[in-house]
């Protein structure tokens, strides 16, 4: 009996030892749980005209049935429009006054060699880095695209004779007959795709960057692309003036487009020819619909791999583009065709929206941290849009900030909230890490985009707008309180 009784006491502990063991095991199995991959896909010049943002015109069923299954962000804009500030911003989560990046020229660690960028920040958390494409702006980094952040080598696509195939040239479109895979984007798809199968064998997570060029100019894109938007099928725009009241230097001339390629007038008194402008408004929807076709490859691999679950999708576009509207093409203007950049996060099914709240790219580092479960260093300029895409919040910010340099000392800083645009412009080479002074202000716009979304019409003079532009100014000018070196 008593050796009955030790047997059965000697089962109840063991099993109670098991169970104990048992929930230790996913304690500590959720506790060492690992971080989510990141597929992060740049695309160059793409401007919100997507299905996911109400475009009915142009093709994109990938990155609109990405979008579906995930958030947009309908009210987002970039730092700067143009590619290297943009991407410089995005990839260091600081504004262009503090990584004194404004123009194509500057790199960013001679200005700053000990900032950390996200790909960085991510190697450092234990990551594979991996860039492919068009990433940073290569003007603003080593030849190796910023090695310090990659665990990966660089490996830059391109064709012999650039981006064309039989133009020799610089002309600004190219109708092809070759198939996407021997495009440079169709290259960059498929390394992509390579590096996922290798990352999808090891134990790792990783961050992949994957750079779409298109739809950069020039336009060189197979045929099929351009088909599926007659010329006869494609409208200007309404509005093809400066908006009145504006200054004179806020707009500009189309200087990319008539100083780079041969088939534009460099006179720039010369308007551009309206069957020009279609073909221009045709190449650029014919490079959007390439580009979604070689972003669903990239995506399909990765559902292909069931990588997807455990993955955070970003797609961005660095900045947005002119086609037309106030008679401009390309960027480089504080304008809402100029700033407002594509957004879209794909990080889970609680997770799937759309917000018109404002957002800037800045706002990409922290988010991206906090969804794959990495901790932020902290140091960041914006804040984690998680909240947001939660439907926690109705808004993070108040407004997004984006800025332009013009002449040889004027500085724009624009504001854009959920309604309206107010625009200040500095003179004297003023940067927001100086106090503000009322005396460099050298002009001011203001528009209502419930009211005048084509932006024809500056009312910061306008006595019904008084009120409004004091409030806005008042947030502008506590925004530059906040940015100073003290």
């Amino acid at each position: 009996m008593k050796n009955y009784k030790t047997k059965i006491l000697y089962i109840f502990t063991f099993t109670l030892f098991f169970v104990a063991c048992q929930g230790v095991s996913k304690s500590t199995k959720k506790e060492t749980k690992q971080p989510k991959n990141v597929l992060f896909i740049a695309v160059d010049d793409l401007k919100p005209i997507l299905g996911a943002y109400g475009n009915t015109v142009v093709k994109t069923p990938n990155i609109d049935k990405l979008a579906a299954n995930g958030f947009v962000l309908e009210n987002n804009h970039c730092q700067q429009a143009v590619c290297g500030p943009s991407r410089a911003s995005i990839l260091t989560g600081k504004r262009p006054d503090y990584t004194k990046i404004w123009d194509l020229k500057t790199r960013i660690r001679s200005i700053n060699p000990d900032i950390v960028t996200m790909p960085q920040f991510f190697k450092q958390n234990g990551y594979e880095t991996a860039p492919v494409g068009k990433i940073f702006d290569f003007r603003s980094v080593d030849k190796e695209n910023d090695s310090i952040s990659w665990t990966h080598k660089y490996a830059r696509i391109k064709r012999k004779n650039k981006e064309y195939v039989k133009e020799t040239n610089k002309v600004s479109y190219e109708v092809l007959n070759i198939p996407d895979s021997k495009t440079v984007d169709g290259m960059v798809a498929a390394r992509s795709n390579l590096l996922l199968r290798k990352f999808a064998k090891q134990q790792k997570p990783f961050f992949l960057a994957t750079g779409f060029h298109k739809p950069h100019l020039p336009f060189v894109v197979p045929k099929k692309y351009w088909d599926m938007y007659p010329i006869e099928t494609i409208s200007l725009p309404e509005y093809q003036k400066d908006p009145e009241g504006a200054p004179y230097y806020a707009t500009q001339p189309s200087w990319e487009l008539r100083g780079g390629y041969v088939d534009f007038p460099k006179d720039y008194s010369v308007p551009i020819p309206k069957e020009d402008q279609r073909k221009l408004i045709q190449g650029y929807y014919a490079s959007v619909s390439f580009i979604d076709a070689q972003i669903g490859l990239v995506i399909d691999q990765l559902d292909k791999l069931g990588l997807r679950e455990n993955t955070v999708i970003v797609l961005w576009g660095d900045h947005g583009w002119h086609l037309g509207d106030h008679n401009m093409y390309c960027k480089h203007t504080n304008y809402e065709q100029s700033t407002r950049s594509p957004l879209i996060f794909s990080a889970g099914k609680d997770k799937i929206g759309k917000s018109n709240a404002p957002t800037e790219f800045v706002d990409v580092y922290p988010t991206l941290l906090e969804l794959a479960g990495v901790k932020s260093p902290g140091n960041l300029d914006g804040v984690s849009l998680v909240p947001l895409l939660e439907g926690k919040v109705d808004k993070v910010k108040d407004f997004a900030v984006s800025q332009f340099p013009r002449e040889k000392d004027k500085m724009g800083y624009t504001f854009r909230n959920e309604t309206h645009r107010y625009t200040i412009w500095m003179k004297g080479n003023f940067r927001t890490n100086q106090p503000f002074d009322t005396d460099l202000v050298d002009a001011e716009e203001l528009y209502d985009y419930k009211k005048d979304p084509q932006e024809t019409k500056n009312l910061a003079k306008e006595e019904a707008y008084k009120t409004i532009k004091a409030e806005l100014k008042a947030q502008a000018i506590a925004f530059f309180k906040t940015q100073e070196v003290k």
